[in-house]
């Protein structure tokens, strides 16, 4: 049986991107695109790095990102956590930075060739969660080898391989400005790109980050308009744009009757924020479309809204629409599609099959024909719970696919709720009873409802990786809950609509989840049959604090975080922080069984990758953020010891802006301080802070810092949070002027 992948060995120069064959590990072992392939498969053919070596896996080189330089320069301008992934093409490493930086490195030393800073800050805060960025991509025509970059303010950067300067026939001087030719004038502080470029051809595809809905406390300004969340392809040597397809179709075109509103072509977001994907030897490119404005409420957007929530597939050449499936019709949820689909070919019932696996934030994995958008598998239409706001309707049903089964626990019931004693179980139904529950689907209401998956998922834009040889698929995600609760956008103006007003995520009796673990899983699903193989908890969890309550070892209970992964020939790699520990552990494939696990740094923020340069196999993880950026790159045999940096004192008690407070609230302490749970006094409650405050507010920045009670040390934020990031929390939850 064999498995098509879109993967390079970089033996000889060859135009990219293209179909090349897999084939013996050569001296270049080369991850030519941010997931490897176009296919978004995650996976490399090595195994030099497997179970009976991985004893000797140890660090080789560190490179530190430019930004931790920049950030003293501009400390006015502070990333979070570190996401960018390199590429690796012959001998060189590319990556981006959190603040707009392109850098190539060597792939066997670390040492920097060169960078180029794209100077994004210019434009100060880019829209929704700030700087951030995840990477860039490579292009190869001859003797033509650029390397393209959409960043935080806008722009789509082309610049020589070789030298890193601006491509002076690529647009205006090496970039484009990607707030033009939309159709309507854009605010560049709501529009964003933070992913790779997709390469198709000599076509590159971009869609974007907007400033769809509040991010943490954080609002666009009044009387601006959402940008509209459109893609479109620009040739990729001059820049020119060579299509648009438009996200909230135009009046004749195709999807535009699923918009009951009268001036729907106004309508923002619908757009494509995280990574694509595409099939050079069909031609297409597959897009996961995110949610319309707002993300909570459609009262202003009557219908299905196509193509919002949708995996749509365009012949990249033209734009022309080939197949779309919506997901969620009309969603209220945020269910946005964050993930790349993965492309891998399968076997089903002896017949081989070109497939396409979208995984979601709502628990499924939908499986097409990427060649016609045929499922692979019945997906049904099934009644869902209708909502009481006034001004909403809500479509009547959502799909359901029937196979796979769900990688998650989808909605809230008592069946759920933790249980390990009686008392833990009644506090649970208490809290629990504040809220609307039921079943996946349950809307956002005015009295606040409880949902899993939460908007952060179930998977997220972390995605999932997927076996070309054996056509397994492997999904990490998070069983978090959430509530959601709508307020009138503004009381004094009837039928003003709605927005959310509040959001956390739902904590349970005593410091403990809401629910029964785990709380973190890889999934790990059979597309050729669409049965699951296994599922193991990621990692330790609160393992060790459940114990430490008197209760019984549950055994590895799972982390409620984001993660990582890659597959390779030999093993499965996952990069999390488990409870509180930066760790990359290897997995084997096969039962998901732990086989080592090793330390890191700091937290690892981005994908790991890997590759192989001098006939030796090396990986590379992004840790760290804020003044402390790094890629590590391990290898067998590595054995460079990192001591632990210590941050200067002005570093460590530089004050954040107050964006970026709210970002880290959202973070890092809605979770207790929004509804008062965990003990926690609720954020801005006076009479609430006034008993703490006695010894004062310095007191209090100290068991921040130290941890207090069912508050870990650094609010459970580590490395990532300074003590001025810190700080400024305390003075935001308790509500001192910072």
């Amino acid at each position: 049986m064999k498995y098509t992948t879109y993967w390079l060995i970089a033996t000889v120069l060859v135009t990219v991107p293209v179909p090349v064959a897999v084939s013996a590990e050569g001296e270049y072992g080369d991850w030519p695109s941010y997931a490897s392939s176009l296919a978004s498969t995650k996976y490399a053919p090595f195994s030099q790095i497997n179970s009976e070596t991985i004893g000797e896996l140890g660090i080789s080189w560190v490179w530190e990102s430019v930004d931790n330089e920049a950030v003293k320069v501009r400390p006015d301008y502070v990333p979070a956590g570190y996401k960018s992934t390199p590429i690796k093409v012959g001998g060189v490493l590319y990556t981006s930075t959190s603040l707009g930086s392109v850098a190539a490195l060597d792939a066997v030393t670390g040492r920097q060739l060169w960078t180029f800073d794209t100077k994004t800050w210019e434009d100060r805060r880019p829209a929704n969660m700030g700087f951030n960025h995840r990477g860039v991509s490579y292009y190869e025509d001859g003797e033509t080898k650029r390397i393209l970059m959409g960043t935080n303010n806008a722009y789509l950067w082309s610049l020589n391989a070789a030298t890193g300067k601006p491509d002076p026939t690529f647009g205006d001087g090496g970039k484009i400005d990607l707030t033009l030719g939309l159709g309507r004038p854009v605010t560049r502080s709501l529009y964003s790109n933070t992913a790779a470029p997709m390469i198709v051809g000599d076509i590159v595809v971009m869609g974007a980050v907007v400033g769809d809905a509040p991010a943490y406390g954080y609002y666009p300004p009044e009387g601006y308009k959402v940008p509209p969340g459109h893609v479109r392809g620009f040739d990729v040597k001059t820049g020119k744009m060579r299509w648009i397809f438009h996200s909230v179709p135009r009046a004749g075109e195709v999807g535009a009757a699923t918009w009951k509103a009268k001036d729907w072509t106004d309508m923002g977001a619908a757009n494509v924020w995280t990574s694509m994907s595409a099939d050079p030897e069909l031609g297409y490119v597959y897009l996961p479309f995110g949610t319309a404005e707002n993300d909570f409420y459609g009262g202003d957007r009557p219908g299905d809204n196509l193509f919002s929530e949708s995996l749509v597939c365009l012949d990249a050449a033209t734009g022309k629409r080939v197949w779309h499936f919506q997901m969620v019709h009309h969603g209220v949820w945020d269910y946005d599609l964050a993930a790349a689909p993965n492309l891998v070919d399968i076997v089903v019932n002896g017949k081989s099959i070109k497939a396409v696996a979208q995984v979601s934030k709502q628990g499924f994995i939908y499986v097409f024909n990427r060649v016609n958008g045929e499922p692979i598998w019945p997906i049904e239409e099934r009644s869902v719970p209708q909502s009481t706001v006034p001004g909403e309707n809500l479509s009547p049903t959502q799909p359901f696919p029937t196979k796979p089964k769900p990688f998650d626990w989808q909605g809230i019931s008592e069946d759920i709720l933790i249980d390990f004693t009686p008392e833990l179980r009644a506090e649970a139904l208490q809290i629990i009873s504040r809220y609307d529950v039921g079943p996946l689907f349950t809307p956002p209401s005015l009295r606040g409802s409880a949902q899993l998956p939460s908007d952060a998922g179930g998977a997220n834009w972390t995605g999932a990786a997927v076996d070309p040889e054996t056509g397994s698929i492997y999904i990490p995600s998070m069983t978090l809950p959430a509530m959601f609760k709508l307020g009138e956008r503004d009381p004094s103006i009837p039928e003003s609509g709605y927005k959310r007003t509040s959001m956390t995520f739902l904590g349970g009796p005593q410091g403990l989840p809401l629910i029964k673990p785990p709380y973190g899983r890889v999934t790990a699903i059979d597309l050729n049959t669409g049965e699951h193989r296994w599922m193991v908890p990621n990692g330790e969890g609160l393992r060790k604090k459940l114990i430490a309550a008197g209760i019984a070892d549950p055994g590895p209970v799972g982390n409620q975080t984001f993660t990582n992964i890659l597959v390779t020939k030999s093993l499965l790699f996952i990069a999390l922080v488990d409870d509180g520990k930066p760790v990359l552990r290897a997995l084997d494939k096969r039962n998901g069984a732990l086989v080592r696990e090793i330390p890191l740094p700091a937290a690892p923020g981005g994908a790991p990758m890997t590759y192989l340069a001098n006939g030796k196999q090396y990986i590379s993880v992004p840790v760290g953020g804020a003044t402390d950026a790094q890629l590590i790159t391990l290898s067998i045999g590595g054995n460079l010891k990192i001591e632990k940096k210590i941050l200067s004192e002005a570093d460590q008690l530089r004050r954040p802006d107050g964006l970026r407070v709210a970002q880290l609230y959202g973070q890092v302490c809605a979770t207790c301080h929004e509804n008062a749970v965990k003990g926690a006094a609720r954020a801005g409650d006076i009479s609430a802070w006034k008993p703490r405050l006695e010894k004062g507010i310095q007191a209090l920045y100290e068991n921040t810092i130290n941890g207090m009670g069912e508050m870990p040390p650094r609010g459970g934020c580590g490395n990532t949070c300074t003590d001025g990031d810190l700080m400024s929390l305390v003075d935001f939850v308790v509500g001192t002027p910072d």
